[in-house]
C-alpha cells in the first residue's frame, strides 16, 4: 500500500484525490505554483511544495518540477487527476523511469488512445463501432474533397492529436473543404504541435453518450454504465447526467460489455471513459479519455463506489473491488459546472469570492476548492465548482438541482450560474430531448438578452 501520494494537480479534482487519500489512511502531498500558495488543496493536504510561477507550462506542466516534488517529499505515487499531464505519455514513461507509480493506464495505451487514428483503429479491431470516415490521415485537400465525394456531406475534419473541441471544423460541401481543411490543420499545429487530421461522416443530430470502464491490468475489466454529456458549448461539456435518458437498458448492455471487452483485451489499467455520438439506435466511437473524467460524480452517485479510490487500489497492483454483477444502477445523477465566466459571452471572470455558500441536503454535493475571500486566478481553466445532485429518478433530480441552485451563493465574480437557473425552465431539458447541438442553437436565442 502507498504511504503518499503526490497529487499533480490543483482545485476541486485534487480536493477530490486528498479526501480519497485521506479515507485510506494516505498522506498526501500537494503542488501548487505561486499563484495557488493559498488555494484550498494547499491548505489541506499533509504537505505542500511550490513547484514553479503561476504559468501553468512552468508547474504544473513541468514533468522535472513534479517528479522533483516526489523525492523531495518521498512520494511513491502520483495521482495526475484530468487535464494537464494526465494523458501525457511521455510523463508516464519518466515517472516509471523515476521507479514511482503513476495512478493511471501505462504509458503505451495513453499513447495509442492519445492519437486519434491509432485510436478508432484499435477499436475497430476490438469490435467497438466507429463513425465512417477515412483510413489513416488525409494528406491534402484533394484527398480531403475525394472523402467528401465518397461518404457525402456534411463531414467533419478533425486534428489526430486533437481535444476539447480544439482543431474540429465541419465541411458542408465541397466549396467548404478547403478552408475548413486548412484551419482544422492549422489549430491542430499551434495547439498540439501536429497538424494532422482525419475525416468523418457528420452526424446530424447525434446525442454523446459516454462509458466509464474500469480495468485492473491484469485482463479483467467492468463497465459502469453511460453518461450523457450532450448539453455542450463549443465542444465543451457544461451539463452532464446519468443513466441517459435516451438509452434503453438492452443498450446500456450492448455497448457497456463491448466496451469492457475491449478494455479486457488491452488489458487497460485504471478508469477511462470510451466516448460515442448515438444516433438512431446505433453508437460511433470518437475518442478515448485515458483518464478521470470531469464528470465522474454522476457515476458515483448511481453505482455507490468511489472512483479515486478504486484507481489507487489498482495502481497498488490489488484487483477490482466490484464485479460486472455487483454494478447495479441506483437512481438518476445530474452535474453542472460552474464556472467563472461573464454571460452571455462566456468571458472568464477571475476575482476575489466575497460570499460562498455551499447548498446542502439529502442527495445534494458540490466539489468545489472556493472559500469566502479566496482570490481565483487568471491563469487556469475557469472552472470553479461541480454541483452533483442525485434522485431516486430523473424528475427528482431535476427538482433537487433546482432547489440546489438557488441555495448556492458565489458571490465576487460572475458565473454560470444562471445558466443553469434558465435551462431548468426549458421543455427540452425535462423532457430530456436534446442532442449536440441544442445548447448553441438555444444560446443563438440569446437567452439573457445580449447587448
Amino acid at each position: 500500500m502507498f504511504d503518499k501520494i503526490l497529487i499533480a494537480n490543483r482545485g476541486e479534482i485534487a480536493l477530490r484525490v486528498i479526501r480519497a487519500c485521506r479515507e485510506m489512511g494516505i498522506a498526501s502531498v500537494a503542488v501548487h505554483s505561486t499563484a495557488d500558495s493559498d488555494a484550498m488543496h494547499v491548505r489541506m493536504a499533509d504537505e505542500s511544495i511550490c513547484i514553479g510561477p503561476p504559468s501553468s507550462t512552468d508547474s504544473y506542466l513541468s514533468p522535472a518540477g513534479i517528479i522533483s516534488a516526489c523525492e523531495i517529499t518521498g512520494a511513491q505515487a502520483i495521482h495526475p487527476g484530468y487535464g494537464f499531464l494526465s494523458e501525457n505519455a511521455r510523463f508516464v514513461q519518466m515517472v516509471e523511469d523515476h521507479d514511482l507509480t503513476f495512478i493511471g493506464p501505462s504509458a503505451a495505451h495513453i499513447r495509442v488512445m492519445g492519437d486519434k487514428i491509432s485510436a478508432k483503429d484499435t477499436m475497430k479491431e476490438l469490435g467497438v463501432p466507429c463513425v465512417p470516415g477515412s483510413e489513416g490521415g488525409v494528406p491534402d485537400v484533394d484527398a480531403a474533397k475525394q472523402i467528401g465525394r465518397d461518404f457525402g456531406y456534411p463531414v467533419i475534419i478533425k486534428a489526430t492529436a486533437g481535444g476539447g473541441g480544439r482543431g474540429m471544423k465541419v465541411a458542408n460541401s465541397e466549396d467548404e473543404m478547403e478552408r475548413a481543411f486548412q484551419t482544422a490543420r492549422a489549430e491542430g499545429k499551434a495547439a498540439f504541435g501536429n497538424d494532422e487530421v482525419y475525416i468523418e461522416k457528420y452526424l446530424q443530430k447525434p446525442r454523446h453518450i459516454e462509458i466509464q470502464i474500469f480495468g485492473d491490468g491484469k485482463g479483467n475489466a467492468v463497465h459502469l454504465g453511460e453518461r450523457d454529456c450532450s448539453l455542450q458549448r463549443r465542444h465543451q461539456k457544461v451539463f452532464e447526467e446519468a443513466p441517459a435518458p435516451c438509452i434503453t437498458p438492452e443498450e446500456r448492455a450492448r455497448i457497456g460489455k463491448t466496451c469492457a471487452d475491449a478494455m479486457a483485451a488491452l488489458g487497460y489499467s485504471g478508469a477511462g471513459t470510451v466516448e460515442f455520438l448515438y444516433e438512431d439506435g446505433e453508437f460511433y466511437f470518437i475518442e478515448m479519455n485515458t483518464r478521470l473524467q470531469v464528470e465522474h460524480p454522476v457515476t458515483e452517485a448511481i453505482f455507490g463506489v468511489d472512483l479515486v479510490r478504486e484507481q489507487i487500489r489498482v495502481a497498488e497492483g490489488n484487483g477490482l473491488s466490484f464485479t460486472q454483477d455487483d454494478l447495479q444502477i441506483d437512481g438518476h445523477a445530474i452535474e453542472v459546472r460552474i464556472n467563472a465566466e461573464k454571460l452571455p459571452n462566456f468571458t472568464p471572470c477571475p476575482g476575489k469570492i466575497s460570499q460562498y455558500h455551499a447548498p446542502g441536503g439529502l442527495g445534494v454535493r458540490m466539489d468545489s476548492a472556493l472559500y469566502q475571500g479566496y482570490s481565483i486566478p487568471p491563469y487556469y481553466d475557469s472552472l470553479i465548482g461541480k454541483l452533483i445532485v442525485k434522485g431516486r429518478d430523473r424528475t427528482e433530480a431535476l427538482a433537487r438541482l433546482n432547489r440546489a441552485l438557488s441555495e448556492l451563493i458565489v458571490d465576487g465574480v460572475d458565473t454560470t450560474i444562471p445558466l443553469f437557473h434558465a435551462l431548468l425552465q426549458e421543455p427540452a431539458i425535462h423532457a430530456g430531448d436534446y442532442n449536440i447541438h441544442w445548447l448553441e442553437k438555444w444560446l443563438a436565442t440569446d437567452p439573457f438578452k445580449a447587448g
